[in-house]
């Protein structure tokens, strides 16, 4: 089974344009396995760090960034200190819960977006990102 999950993400990056690597692999794998996900470097680190997988911080950082221009992951900024990388590459929006650092997704049918404004010419949009901020209701 983790020989067919590591053939997976071989083929993925090679889709993407990405040379398979052991190390984009095994944190690819780390990445992708577990579904639709919210991670920061820090946090992959860990879990390579966990799983044996001998990498170290820059590495993982400059990974998620290749992964990120080869479009298979996107950028989620939600702090100015820390940033956010997400698997689900489709068109969706967030919830941020101040305090506990937990990113949620939002499906698009859930929020409409209007008014938008005019790019300058020659650009056009090419994606919007809401993030709502939540927290605990004082009591």
């Amino acid at each position: 089974m983790a020989e067919e999950a590591e053939i997976a993400i071989e083929s993925r990056l090679r889709s993407a344009g990405l040379r398979p690597t052991r190390q984009r692999v095994a944190l690819g794998d780390l990445l992708f396995a577990k579904g639709d996900r919210h991670l920061t470097v820090e946090e992959l680190h860990e879990e390579a760090v966990a799983a044996g997988v001998p990498v170290s911080l820059a590495t993982v950082y400059n990974t998620l960034h290749q992964f990120t221009e080869a479009g298979l992951i996107r950028v989620l900024a939600v702090e100015s200190t820390k940033t956010y990388f997400d698997t689900n590459v489709s068109d969706h929006h967030h919830f941020f819960i101040e305090g506990q650092n937990e990113v949620l997704d939002i499906p698009i049918s859930n929020l409409t977006i209007g008014n938008l404004p005019e790019p300058p010419r020659g650009m056009e949009i090419a994606h919007v990102d809401v993030v709502i901020r939540l927290r605990r209701k004082q009591q």
